[in-house]
């Protein structure tokens, strides 16, 4: 079920009538211009939220992302599941396969740059996708029905599209990331929940 939060912030960017492109090109350059400040106090309350969340606290296994580029900040949330002592993965991109693997990330873990830009642990210690319990999702723009749209590529939609239904997947994202209606092909995978503040 969706964690609708109400859907308050749904201004200024209005999903319906606009392409993909559009929607990517508005919402990265909010993402772009937000103040510093008040992303860190936004990514703080929705770490909050993830806490308390019922599908991560059940989870051993977790897949995060490595937030670049103005999303929501996973740092904290990683040191945190961390702390508790789930196993934390993260995605390693491979170009030439068009493919994304989870990769464990143990604690001072070393990164190194990927191929988009996106920081990956540096050691290949890969996990089969089947072994996850949970997937945080990044997004620039997600729907009230969990309809994401991300950067483009489809990593995250081929990944996501390859799960059990036992994984479960959980959309980051700020206020005005959710909109009315994401357009949609039957290639696009969306997530079971949202959390944003």
């Amino acid at each position: 079920m969706l964690d609708t939060g109400k859907f308050r912030n749904m201004n200024k960017i209005k999903g319906a009538g606009l392409t993909k492109a559009q929607i990517r090109s508005k919402i990265l350059l909010r993402l772009k211009t937000q103040e510093d400040e008040e992303r860190n106090r936004k990514s703080k309350f929705i770490l909050n939220k993830l806490l308390k969340n019922k599908a991560f606290r059940k989870a051993k296994i977790v897949m995060f992302y490595i937030a670049f580029g103005g999303e929501v900040n996973t740092a904290e949330m990683i040191r945190e599941a961390q702390k508790i002592g789930k196993v934390i993965c993260v995605p390693m991109c491979r170009k030439d396969k068009e493919i994304m693997q989870p990769a464990i990330l143990e604690n001072h873990a070393k990164l190194k740059l990927g191929p988009y830009g996106v920081w990956e642990p540096a050691t290949e210690n890969l996990l089969k996708p089947e072994d996850l319990d949970l997937v945080i999702v990044p997004g620039l723009a997600f729907d009230k029905k969990g309809n994401r749209l991300g950067r483009g590529k489809g990593y995250y939609d081929r990944f996501l599209g390859s799960l059990s239904n036992k994984t479960y997947s959980i959309g980051l994202a700020f206020d005005f990331q959710i909109l009315p209606l994401i357009p949609t092909t039957t290639y696009d995978v969306s997530v079971k929940e949202i959390i944003f503040s």
